[in-house]
């Protein structure tokens, strides 16, 4: 079998995740396919260049992808999408069929048949064959119509009609999709004055999109409640729910939380992709200097580390790659999360439920008693979990934690005044991560702009960031694959803070975080304005994006 074949060459390669590599099965997905995102140590690219030189095939880039004709009228968007395969003809009339992982010889025959040719394997990145697949097949087949699981309880007849009629279920489903495709963390039904408004936030913007007529409204967020199973019947307060859809056999959990307004109820609904591949701790963007500090403040057997930032900052990303850093048979790794976004094997993962006073607090507590030698609390929400994380952070346990500030300077004050005693902060952190979420400027149509004598005297940023003249820096453009935005996902920008013993002294029971902040910068510490800047001299992203959310903080 292709797929088990290539488990072997990652094998021989040396890249495949420990302990996965003696353990294939912990590499598999909830469908029993095998989830490549979290078996190897590759990036997209890096994997499909294993995976062509595996078939010995050609690498197709995106450039080229996007110029070959499309050959696969006869077969289903579905099945193409669902197996990321994109059929092609190349200029000397053969018949490709790119692929973003190992196809099995019951699937490329399929193809064969269908298509009534002969067929060879091509590689491509799975982004690159959704894109092209979208492109070919156009908006109205660009992807399958979310399957609603655990819609929830069916015992209400008021609304039920409305929200399962055809034209509701079907803009839902459109509006999800449309979500899922164009990577938004959020889709947000708004409704107004005779209007509804839809919008997605995508690499932590918001942008309109087409909406439902007005007149759904009301069925629309009868459907998000029944999925959620939230009281249909109760529009005059919030609700919270979650829900689960699988669009194109992507698993996504939705987060969704409705708010009576003027004109009616609206919704935000959060979409977490659920088993997402976690990201190596040197691919989130950390300079050399913080990762190393990171790194070595893992190694520890106990201690504190506090990841900080406002919502969507990245800080599960950022815990979840440093726990895969120490995810080692030797130790035991126990997390509470709200929800679980990123699965990682060979870690004890829990969700919070509190329904049924399963909390941060109570489970904490309960971890205290499994042996555990690393702990993850998806966030100190309350003055009850920081203490207990705190005490098991002194007990010989390394704690990893979040908290809700703007830097990393404010978690220590933070944590003083959820009722943390000043002498324990100071025994028990030993790091603490401010950060950021950049745009990352689109690698395929990104623009070199040499700094003026203008640019200087226009922007007092170039010259107070030590910019020169002739300087080489990138400006964004726009194409197809960024739908003209100019840029195409997301970076961190961080603060690290080591607790050195200068650091520790500083700390007291009315610290105030802009001293403890120039402590920390007489140490060697690199503000977020700073680490933004330098991934702008690299050429990952500019100037007025780097200043948009940081404002020089």
């Amino acid at each position: 079998m292709s797929q088990s074949a290539f488990v072997e060459h990652l094998s021989r390669k040396g890249v495949l995740r420990e302990p996965e590599a003696n353990e294939g099965a912990r590499g598999r997905d909830m469908t029993g396919e095998i989830d490549w995102a979290s078996l190897t140590r590759l990036t997209p690219s890096d994997f499909a260049d294993e995976l062509a030189d595996f078939y010995a095939c050609k690498r197709i880039k995106r450039g080229e992808l996007a110029a070959d004709e499309f050959a696969g009228g006869r077969l289903s968007h579905r099945f193409l999408k669902d197996g990321r395969l994109f059929p092609f003809a190349d200029e000397d009339g053969r018949l490709l069929l790119a692929v973003a992982a190992p196809v099995d010889a019951e699937t490329l025959l399929a193809v064969e048949i269908a298509l009534e040719r002969k067929t060879e394997i091509a590689v491509a990145t799975a982004d690159e064959i959704d894109a092209v697949l979208a492109a070919a097949c156009g908006q109205e087949q660009a992807a399958p119509t979310a399957e609603i699981a655990d819609a929830g309880s069916d015992d209400l007849d008021d609304l039920r009609d409305l929200a399962r009629g055809a034209p509701v279920v079907r803009a839902l489903d459109d509006l999800l999709r449309l979500a899922v495709e164009q990577r938004a963390t959020d889709l947000h039904i708004e409704p107004f004055a005779g209007t509804l408004q839809a919008r997605l936030r995508v690499d932590g913007l918001l942008k309109a999109t087409p909406a439902p007529p007005a007149s759904m409204a009301k069925g629309l967020l009868s459907r998000l409640k029944i999925m959620a199973g939230l009281n249909i019947t109760e529009r005059r307060l919030p609700q919270d729910g979650r829900a689960r859809i699988v669009v194109a056999g992507a698993e996504i959990d939705l987060r969704v939380a409705t708010m009576p307004s003027l004109y009616g109820e609206g919704a935000v609904i959060r979409l977490l992709r659920k088993g997402s591949g976690v990201v190596a701790l040197d691919q989130i963007g950390l300079s050399r200097r913080d990762r190393e500090i990171l790194t070595h403040n893992l190694q520890a057997p106990f201690g504190m580390i506090v990841v900080t930032g406002p919502t969507g900052s990245g800080k599960t990303t950022t815990l979840a790659a440093s726990l895969a850093e120490i995810n080692e048979p030797t130790r035991k790794i126990l997390t509470i999360e709200d929800p679980v976004e990123y699965q990682i094997p060979g870690v004890n993962q829990t969700q919070v439920h509190p329904g049924i006073g399963l909390t941060f607090a109570t489970s904490l507590r309960a971890f205290l008693r499994q042996d555990p030698d690393v702990i993850m609390v998806g966030e100190m929400r309350d003055a009850e979990t920081a203490h207990i994380g705190v005490h098991a952070a002194l007990t010989g346990h390394l704690v990893l934690t979040t908290l809700h500030t703007n830097t990393a300077a404010g978690a220590i004050t933070r944590l003083i005044d959820m009722g943390v005693e000043s002498f324990l902060l100071a025994s028990s952190v030993r790091a603490i991560i401010g950060q950021r979420l950049v745009r990352i400027l689109c690698p395929d149509c990104k623009q070199p702009h040499a700094l003026t004598a203008q640019d200087l005297a226009e922007d007092a940023r170039y010259a107070s960031f030590g910019f020169a003249e002739g300087e080489i820096l990138h400006r964004p453009k726009g194409c197809e694959w960024c739908n003209f935005t100019g840029f195409r996902g997301r970076r961190g920008v961080f603060e690290v803070i080591e607790a050195s013993p200068v650091l520790r002294a500083a700390i007291g029971p009315k610290t105030d975080a802009s001293e403890l902040e120039k402590v920390a910068r007489s140490q060697g510490m690199t503000s977020m304005t700073e680490d933004g800047v330098a991934k702008c001299r690299a050429g990952l992203t500019t100037i007025d994006e780097v200043f948009r959310v940081t404002m020089s903080v």
